[in-house]
């Protein structure tokens, strides 16, 4: 009986032989189904916004084949009654079909706009994973910049997705898109004659808007995703620190079947979501909104969560404009409008694309990296990401005072005036907050690591004294602890000439060398018990110049 289970069967080894003969492909599949995956939950954050991307294509599909991408206005004469002789784009018209007359129709549309927002959430957390944990390290720059792409692309798509059903509300958005575009200096006309072939709203914007939407956005966003996977195939896999993880292994599951089966079940529970949420949680009832006039605008439209924070900073800037040699006829430059609308946009995305390539210049470390770290254990790097999610989060809930004025019975001109100083000063307590708590972290891993963990059992010393007994921690607990690597820092001490070391000369290099002492350093080592009597200026978050901190 065993020798028939390890006989492969003639109707799979017959034609697997024959494909191979001809192919060569089982090397290639033996070496890719055994590759190993790594078991941390949070490496399947990815996979939501890849799931989700997944039940995007698929419900978009059924979706294209009753929307009409047409502005022609037609007398609406659907089953919808309170609509019923209002005069309304075919797009629109199209959407309403999709609604209330085609079967299942309804759940497409909510299960695409779900997956929508899971798609660009999915990648949010996966990101954030990726920054805190500094797996964008060596040798994985190249994928951290595609994945900054593939956010910014997200949000486009969003957009033209998202204006498509020529609705009250998403022409609302779509009137602040061409309010933007035409304030920019120089090209703001341009951009905006060719966005809506003339005047707006014009007659031609959705159609353009669908063509983006179907074909090029979802082309380039599939050709990123798939280089994505495929850089992130071809180098090794980032794992967290623990029992037997170094640099030059990969400790997990293989693809097959383990990783494979366990893909499948996610697929599946993701889609579940979705489905469940289309099913009981209405979202975007444009046949609420009525179609879009430019005449008419609801006072409570908001956009979905993700453009958000657009929302909150153009709320909260002050009606600020540039005249041109002190003349409007000369050329004025709307700043109220300019900065919200590009500044914290391009904070955000610029100091994502360029975060692993100032950390690498300020550490100066150019090593591979193949184990994540703990947030805890770069306190710089952690603060400085929750001062980010501060920054967005407060944009984001500001975009909303006239529903906090309303609701908490505040003044709508102190939530704007409040929300302007919060926007200054809540980052920098973020970050001022995080720092200690990472060290207090750090503390605390090095009492464990010092004293052990309590037992809860209580011993009488010989001279009266009560303690509780500590137990060594449990080996992958202190494998995990102990995978903690001081952040390097450059060389910065003078030669017996007093000469600097090269790239630390000159105003530009004492601030990098000062940087480095701050940005890296042990702060508090795993070998101080509690950290009493810690040098007070590592805790501080100086570096400090002691022995403990790394150089080249």
């Amino acid at each position: 009986m065993s020798g028939e289970l390890n006989t492969v069967p003639k109707g799979v080894a017959g034609p697997s032989t024959w494909l191979d003969d001809r192919l060569g492909g089982a090397n290639f599949l033996k070496r890719n189904l055994r590759k190993i995956f790594p078991d941390h939950w949070s490496f399947l954050l990815g996979e939501i916004a890849l799931y989700s991307f997944v039940i995007l294509l698929l419900t978009g599909t059924f979706l294209t084949l009753w929307f009409n991408p047409s502005m022609t206005e037609v007398v609406y004469n659907g089953p919808y009654a309170p609509l019923k002789g209002v005069m309304m784009s075919e797009a629109y018209a199209s959407a309403l079909e999709i609604s209330f007359e085609v079967r299942g129709g309804l759940l497409m549309r909510q299960m695409h706009h779900w997956a929508a927002l899971l798609f660009v959430a999915g990648m949010t957390v996966h990101m954030l994973r990726v920054f805190f944990t500094g797996a964008y390290r060596k040798p994985r720059e190249i994928n951290w910049l595609i994945g900054v792409l593939l956010l910014s692309l997200a949000l486009v798509e969003g957009l033209t997705g998202y204006s498509l059903p020529d609705d009250l509300l998403s022409g609302a958005g779509l009137r602040i898109t061409e309010g933007v575009a035409i304030s920019l200096p120089l090209v703001g006309t341009y951009i905006t004659f060719f966005l809506f072939g003339g005047e707006y709203p014009g007659t031609d914007i959705i159609p353009r808007f669908y063509s983006l939407h179907i074909l090029l956005i979802p082309g380039i966003l599939l050709a990123l995703i798939s280089a994505h996977m495929v850089l992130m195939w071809v180098q090794k896999h980032t794992q967290m620190p623990g029992k037997s993880r170094t640099n030059t292994n990969v400790v997990g599951a293989p693809f097959y079947p383990a990783f494979m089966a366990k893909a499948g079940a996610y697929f599946l529970f993701t889609l579940g979501v979705i489905a469940g949420l289309a099913t009981v949680a209405q979202i975007n009832p444009i046949w609420l909104f009525g179609p879009y006039t430019p005449a008419d605008i609801s006072a409570g439209s908001q956009p979905d969560w993700y453009m958000g924070f657009l929302e909150g900073s153009l709320r909260i800037m002050p009606p600020w404009e540039w005249n041109l040699f002190g003349t409007a006829h000369a050329g004025t430059l709307p700043l109220s409008v300019i900065i919200p609308a590009l500044v914290p946009l391009g904070i955000v995305m610029t100091g994502l694309a360029l975060y692993p390539f100032l950390e690498q210049w300020v550490t100066g470390d150019r090593r591979e990296h193949h184990v994540a770290d703990r947030p805890r254990n770069n306190p710089h790097r952690t603060s400085i990401g929750m001062s980010g999610i501060t920054f967005y989060g407060l944009l984001w809930l500001l975009g909303a005072n006239d529903e906090i004025a309303a609701n908490f019975h505040i003044s709508l001109n102190w939530t704007t005036y409040i929300g302007r100083v919060l926007i200054f000063v809540g980052p920098a307590l973020a970050y001022l907050i995080t720092y200690r708590v990472c060290l207090g972290l750090q503390r605390s891993d090095a009492a464990v690591i010092s004293h052990g963990v309590e037992s809860g059992v209580i011993k009488r010393l010989p001279h009266g004294e009560f303690i509780e007994v500590h137990t060594p921690p449990a080996d992958d607990i202190e494998a995990h602890m102990r995978g903690k690597q001081p952040v390097l820092m450059h060389p910065v001490r003078e030669d017996a000439a007093g000469i600097p070391p090269k790239g630390m000369r000159g105003p530009l290099g004492k601030l990098r060398a000062r940087m480095s002492r701050a940005y890296g350093g042990e702060k508090i080592p795993l070998d101080e018990g509690h950290g009493h009597g810690e040098d007070e200026h590592a805790a501080i978050g100086s570096g400090g110049d002691d022995d403990r901190s790394l150089t080249h």
